[in-house]
């Protein structure tokens, strides 16, 4: 959840806990059901999002685990955290999406007009292309803030492809010097990504105010109640 979406919990709900929310939305007060919804937005479209690798999916999940979380709140024993209960809902929903989707993928498919079957083609779509330009981009810019000794060393037997002897050849030093060279880069080179992967942790799949607001409307609409 963002501080966008935290700042517009609903006033008369902010401070109670999950516990007391679902105490009162049992009591009858329905409407207070957005408070959890805007709690756990983010959390959930970064479950969904990462089990189905889709946005618009992440959000399908997303509407269904609060439909069947706000359905069976009876069910809800309290022998572990709302939460989790509700989190694990949106897993449930995620990855039974997912089955369906590998069934989906292994029925026939039907023959272009030229009758080669469509699973034979083998050209990237352009998600996939720009995916693979982001993560090449990624990796770049990783390599290019070595030192040039390891960076040379590393590009021209790890990328290019040389063997130690040519490496060692082409630097005008010797097989150990190559060794060290590339060991001691790709140490860096796992070094930096681990420091770029965790900085970017905590923006991963973010899931702004104005999908939150909207949402919460939708999910509303359809439990028939007041926003």
């Amino acid at each position: 959840m963002t501080m966008d979406s935290q700042a517009v919990l609903p006033h008369s709900g902010a401070t109670l806990t999950d516990e007391e929310v679902i105490d009162r939305v049992r009591g009858g007060d329905k409407a207070l059901f957005e408070v959890i919804m805007r709690r756990y937005n983010q959390r959930l479209y970064r479950v969904a999002r990462s089990i189905l690798g889709d946005e618009a999916e992440a959000e399908d999940v997303m509407q269904q685990a609060y439909m069947n979380a706000y359905s069976n709140l009876h069910q809800f024993a309290r022998r572990a955290r709302f939460s989790t209960w509700l989190t694990k809902i949106a897993v449930y929903e995620a990855l039974a999406r997912v089955k369906r989707r590998r069934r989906q993928e292994l029925e026939p498919l039907p023959e272009t007009e030229e009758g080669e079957d469509m699973l034979r083609s083998e050209a990237p779509d352009s998600e996939r292309r720009a995916y693979a330009s982001e993560i090449g981009a990624f990796v770049e810019s990783a390599i290019a803030a070595m030192p040039e000794v390891y960076r040379t060393t590393f590009v021209l037997r790890e990328i290019e492809g040389l063997s130690v002897a040519e490496v060692a050849s082409c630097l005008d030093v010797s097989a150990d010097t190559v060794k060290t060279r590339v060991h001691r880069a790709r140490t860096r080179l796992r070094t930096d990504l681990s420091a770029r992967v965790r900085s970017g942790m905590a923006d991963v799949f973010p899931f702004h105010l104005s999908r939150c607001d909207r949402l919460v409307r939708t999910v509303l609409a359809r439990l028939d109640l007041p926003a």
